[in-house]
Formats: C-alpha cells, sequence, structure tokens
C-alpha cells in the first residue's frame, strides 16, 4: 500500500491549519486528566499526542474520545520489537481514526510498520531529543547525531515511511537533501526567554519558529504548556511564531 492509498497528502498538495500546526502532548497520568487539558485548549489546538503513559492508563477509549471530538491523535507508542510484534501492533490502530503512530527500530521494524498501515500515517524515530552527542557514545556511537538523523531519515523515506520525528536542529538538512515528500514532526520545543531557551532534560531543542523555517510540519509540546501559568497564552504565543515562519518560508502556507 502507498502513501496516498494510506492517507498520506505530500507537502507539495496540503495546507495544514494553523490549529493543527502544534501536536500537544498529553503527558498525564490518566483520561480524566487528558480530557481536562483537551478541553481546555479544544478552541486552539486540534492534535494531541497520546504516549506510553496515557495509553497505558487509558488505551484506546481516550484515543476514541479524542477523535470523537474531531481532533486528531498521533499514538507515539515508539513500536520496537521484533517485525511481526510490529505488523500485529499496527494492524491494531489501523482504521480507527488515528493520524500518526510512531515506529523506532532497524529497517526491519519499519518495513513491517509500512506494510501493516492501513489508514495510519507511520513516522520513523530517529534520535530522541534528550540524547545529545555524549549519550550517543556512550552507546557506542561514533556519528554525530546530525549523521545519524540523516542516515535514519534517508532509509526511513526510502523504505516508504510517511515522515520521521527529529529535532528542529536536522530538519533543515533533511529538507535541503531529502526533500519535502515526507513529513518532518520536531518535539523538543522550547519557548524562548529573554534570549534564552529552557531545556528541561533536552538536549536538542529549538523554538516553534526555529523549526518550521528550518522545515518542520508538526511540533510536538508538552510541558512549556502544561507548566504554564497560562497555558492558553503560551499556546497563542507558539502559534503567532509559527505562523510567522510560515509566511517566511513555506510553500503551501497556513489556514486558519
Amino acid at each position: 500500500m502507498d502513501r496516498r492509498e494510506c492517507g498520506f497528502i505530500s507537502m507539495s498538495d496540503r495546507k495544514i491549519p494553523l490549529n493543527e500546526r502544534i501536536i500537544f502532548a498529553l503527558d498525564v497520568d490518566s483520561p480524566d486528566t487528558a480530557k481536562k487539558w483537551v478541553e481546555m485548549l479544544e478552541r486552539y489546538i486540534g492534535f494531541y499526542k497520546v504516549g506510553l503513559q496515557l495509553f497505558l492508563a487509558g488505551g484506546f477509549p481516550v484515543v476514541d474520545w479524542i477523535i470523537g471530538r474531531g481532533h486528531k491523535v498521533m499514538v507515539d507508542l515508539k513500536f520496537f520489537d521484533v517485525p511481526e510484534t510490529v505488523k500485529l501492533a499496527v494492524r491494531q490502530l489501523n482504521n480507527r481514526g488515528i493520524t500518526l503512530a510512531t515506529v523506532h527500530g532497524n529497517d526491519s521494524i519499519i518495513r513491517a510498520a509500512v506494510e501493516a498501515r492501513d489508514g495510519v500515517a507511520i513516522l520513523a524515530v530517529t534520535v530522541l531529543t534528550s540524547f545529545g552527542e555524549e549519550d550517543m557514545r556512550e552507546m557506542g556511537m561514533t556519528r554525530p547525531v546530525e549523521d545519524l538523523v540523516h542516515y535514519r531519515s534517508r532509509r526511513a523515506v526510502e523504505l516508504g515511511c510517511d515522515g520521521i520525528v527529529c529535532s528542529a536542529l536536522e530538519a533543515a538538512r533533511l529538507r535541503t537533501d531529502l526533500g519535502s515528500d515526507f513529513l518532518i514532526v520536531t518535539p523538543g520545543i522550547r519557548p524562548a526567554v529573554k534570549g534564552e531557551i529552557g531545556r528541561d532534560d533536552q538536549k536538542r531543542v529549538a523554538t516553534a519558529k526555529q523549526a518550521v523555517l528550518n522545515g518542520a510540519d508538526y511540533v510536538v509540546v508538552g510541558r512549556p504548556v502544561s507548566r504554564a501559568e497560562d497555558p492558553v497564552a503560551v499556546v497563542q504565543a507558539l502559534q503567532a511564531e509559527i505562523k510567522e515562519a510560515v509566511k517566511v518560508s513555506a510553500p503551501f502556507g497556513v489556514t486558519s
């Protein structure tokens, strides 16, 4: 099944609404808490990430609830297992209205996920944004993070993945070298405060504006919003950054 058959739309013929540019990370421990966040932000955000913590707490019912309210969902479980298991896992996500799902592995794992998809777009996770050069050396990796991200992204695209997950710092090189016919989703997004970018446990970070200028389609944001005194104000500030960046760099524009 090719990309168009599974619902993929290339960059050349899609426009991403501003309220879907931010994927809000529902990194919470209960469905009730997740629902409160969706109800608070849904006037502004129409795309939500359900990761391991929330999925283990709420399973498909919380995913179905978000989709039932007319929003998009990224199921971020980073499937990493033997290819047959990954194939069977991806099939559990098919035809449920889920927009994006993540897989984390080598060629055979990615190939299994791509072959099993039906109605959900597959993103290959390259290198976690919490990893820096020192972390890579501790794992025995000798090449720079940027080179490893580039290699894994190229392989993922060649294998038919709909997109990749990387930091915004690597996005520009990927767009230049690999083109525009795949999605780039960037976590590690932090607001700039007095010219400085906060990090938390993230090593490779950037602002939302930098991410989009570098070629990202979507930015994943969690703690900068969930820990803010005024979450809505942070969302609106991030969206203003994104809108400005799209006007400068993106050929497909932004809709509201």
